[in-house]
């Protein structure tokens, strides 16, 4: 009889939890996130601590740092928390000393290397970066390799590094783990591969038949392969290379309790679930894949040191577009 006095009493402390803990406030997110995430990450968040109000900015990398830049200029930052596209930001964000640390953040379900090591920035998700291919193509390619072979000649689109951060990042984790370094790019473009433009464009090309064969990120074939588009993706047997849409804090925030809360739900297995249920790689291992993507196991992806890509970014790009001509 007492535990049926108890546990509605207990049910009822649930919803004042975070609140109890004193987590509360505003919080301002800057983000590269498609609107629909973001808006899911907030409401999910705000689940969990319904006394914080999340208010957010959406724009593509270049022009949220770019925000950031002129709100640093000023001395008005407004970010308390920033998910965007990749760890080499992050990196030149943490060089700068713009990034707090989040020392108690528990990451130990994490393989080492996911996450900033000193926990400045946090991998949210593995967006790789593999190989599509037109239905039709007769020729089907498993290897990086393989995209210098005569049956690929002139059939090949890729991504700028250029002008796509994610592209520049592949690029940084081939030369870094294919023997031969950029010579690899070198034999791409004597087999006429075409580089230029976004991944979207790469996806329009290659399912439209006007090339058969296209360097991109996973989800964008494999949700059109869904939809009944005549593509299909790889993950090559060397590996892949991967963005992970990190998560840190700015030194200069407001409320450095929600926004440490914000990230320690981001990495959470509930906050990883929450990647699945958006059709991503979640970081989280434990975590399963979403439909029409092979076992975690299968996927290998490549050694990368988003520092030392910082610290060589002027010089791959150099490398690039000496070779490209761009």
């Amino acid at each position: 009889m007492l535990i049926k006095r108890i546990l509605p009493l207990l049910a009822a402390l649930v919803p004042a939890f975070a609140q109890a803990q004193g987590i509360s406030g505003d919080l301002v997110l800057y983000t590269s996130q498609p609107n629909t995430d973001a808006q899911q990450t907030i409401d999910a968040f705000k689940a969990k601590y319904p006394e914080v109000n999340v208010t957010f900015v959406r724009d593509g990398t270049p022009k949220i740092l770019a925000k950031l830049s002129a709100e640093f200029e000023a001395g008005q930052p407004r970010a308390d928390v920033l998910l965007i596209a990749d760890s080499v930001t992050m990196e030149g964000l943490k060089k700068d000393d713009r990034l707090l640390a989040h020392e108690k953040a528990d990451i130990s379900a994490y393989a080492a290397g996911t996450h900033d090591p000193q926990k400045f920035w946090f991998a949210t998700k593995l967006i790789t970066t593999g190989i599509a291919y037109n239905a039709k193509a007769a020729f089907k390619p498993t290897s990086w390799l393989d995209l210098t072979r005569p049956e690929v000649k002139g059939q090949l689109v890729m991504p700028s590094p250029l002008t796509s951060g994610a592209a520049l990042i592949h690029a940084a984790a081939l030369t870094g783990n294919l023997e031969g370094g950029w010579r690899y790019y070198e034999d791409l473009k004597d087999n006429d591969a075409v580089a230029g433009g976004g991944n979207g464009d790469v996806l329009k090309q290659v399912a439209g038949g006007q090339k058969l064969y296209g360097v991109i990120v996973d989800y964008m074939p494999i949700r059109e392969k869904a939809k009944g588009a005549p593509i299909e993706f790889v993950f090559p047997k060397e590996g892949v290379s991967a963005v992970s849409e990190p998560v840190a804090i700015l030194k200069t925030t407001k409320n450095p309790e929600a926004a440490r809360a914000f990230v320690d739900f981001l990495i959470s297995k509930e906050g990883q679930e929450l990647a699945l249920k958006q059709g991503y790689i979640a970081a989280h291992p434990a975590v399963p894949l979403p439909a029409g993507y092979p076992p975690r196991e299968q996927i290998k992806v490549m050694s990368f040191d988003a520092a030392k890509a910082l610290a060589d970014e002027t010089a791959n790009k150099a490398a690039f577009a000496d070779i490209f001509g761009q």
